[in-house]
């Protein structure tokens, strides 16, 4: 197996949102738990207790109400302000025993280990990491250790599943590799999706050895250079970058209310909440769109019909939030129907771009350099001062928006708010 200049190891929380709420919740310890979606839709997270009672990912919460009757299944509505406030102090943790932290997800994260002198100090290493994070914050992280990335999500699988490895999986060898390949499904490697799972599944191949022995000529033929660069990795060669994957194509917010909403100010206050968490979710990945999608409409069961619906299409990529809830409001303001009780809306950005080597309009007159600096100070205060600090004025309180969901069962914000802070009787 080649050696490349560079170790890494990827740092994945086990069933991160159920290990989140387990937190304040010790009674909840080997019991089976589940995190819905928003307005409790779908299960977006499980225990092991859960997935035992083969319950998928993706499940409507609607479908599997005998069985949490049956098992006596607790159910919690998503609580992003917690889950992402967990992360944030995991990674923090996580920096500290690297230079390069590469967050992949809110629960997962490459760190480079080539500073090691060896492979099994490494180890001993993540599992110090492990264990300080298990004290520190409370939540379960295993680590996948490899050469390549895509070796390393590999590993983390095998970490997680089989106890022997106490929460640190490593593939340091070739016979390490080869065995680890062999069992590992070919649809759950990283990169290959379901459209090219079916083309390699008519050529024979069904495990990832199956893959790393194939042809690398017919692997770049038929998955492109992606799957080329997923065959090296597999094959031990380091070529892919967590800031070299496709950012998305699209991004969107959007919810299903409790009920119809007729009040014009809400659902501004609501869409202008959603244009917002895209847009910060565009100056995170450093890209930006030139298309805006606004969208709302009544339920199909509903005989009172209505639909908002306007696509705006941008002469200059932007991820500014305040001319995105400008625009938004705008197409809102022109579509609104009185007394209609709208149950459905939200946002979709498309044609997204990097935002390194914006043209600019030469024909607008807008100061596109103030508009950014202007952003990157909310953004510089509200990393420091907390979520929200500053907001837009048509932009409401979660307090405000969780009215209109149907989230009954979200846990309190333990860590994020002074009110729901946990108080000790001694």
């Amino acid at each position: 197996m080649p050696q490349n200049k560079h170790l890494y190891a990827l740092a994945d929380c086990n069933n991160f949102f159920v290990s989140c709420e387990r937190i304040f919740r010790p009674d909840l310890r080997n019991k089976p738990v589940v995190v819905l979606s928003g307005n409790d839709g779908c299960v977006v997270a499980r225990s092991n207790e859960v997935k035992q009672l083969d319950i998928k990912m993706g499940v409507p919460f609607y479908q599997i109400q005998e069985l949490v009757k049956r098992y006596d299944i607790v159910h919690f509505s998503s609580n992003f302000a917690l889950y992402g406030d967990i992360s944030s102090r995991i990674m923090k943790i996580l920096s500290k025993y690297t230079s390069d932290l590469q967050q992949y997800s809110i629960d997962e994260a490459f760190i480079d280990l080539s500073h090691i002198q060896s492979t099994q100090q490494a180890r001993l290493l993540c599992l110090q990491i492990r264990q300080e994070i298990l004290q520190g914050v409370g939540v379960p992280v295993s680590f996948g250790i490899a050469y390549t990335k895509t070796l390393c999500k590999i590993a983390s699988h095998y970490a997680k599943k089989y106890a022997g490895y106490k929460g640190a999986c490593l593939i340091d060898s070739e016979e390490k590799r080869l065995k680890a390949l062999a069992q590992y499904p070919l649809d759950e490697v990283w990169g290959i999706g379901r459209q090219a799972i079916k083309k390699l599944n008519s050529l024979g191949q069904h495990s990832a050895l199956d893959f790393a022995q194939s042809n690398p000529y017919i692997a770049q033929r038929l998955l492109h250079l992606p799957g080329l660069n997923t065959w090296r990795e597999l094959n031990g060669e380091d070529c892919i970058s967590v800031r070299e994957i496709p950012q998305k194509k699209s991004i969107m917010r959007s919810r299903t209310f409790a009920h119809g909403v007729t009040d014009r100010l809400l659902i501004e206050q609501a869409m202008s909440n959603f244009c917002n968490a895209c847009a910060t979710k565009l100056r995170q990945q450093k890209s930006v769109c030139k298309q805006l999608v606004v969208f709302a409409n009544t339920s199909r069961f509903n005989e009172q019909k209505g639909t908002i619906y306007g696509v705006i299409t941008l002469s200059v990529g932007t991820n500014d939030s305040i001319l995105l809830t400008h625009l938004t409001l705008k197409i809102i303001r022109q579509q609104w129907q009185a007394n209609t009780p709208y149950k459905r809306a939200g946002v979709l950005l498309t044609d997204i771009q990097t935002e390194e080597g914006v043209q600019q309009n030469l024909f607008e007159q807008r100061d596109y350099q103030k508009e950014r600096n202007l952003q990157k100070a909310i953004d510089k205060v509200n990393s420091i001062y907390g979520k929200n600090t500053i907001s837009l004025v048509p932009q409401m309180h979660t307090k405000a928006i969780e009215e209109l969901l149907d989230v009954g069962k979200r846990s309190p914000a333990y860590t994020t708010s002074i009110k729901d802070i946990i108080t000790l009787h001694c």
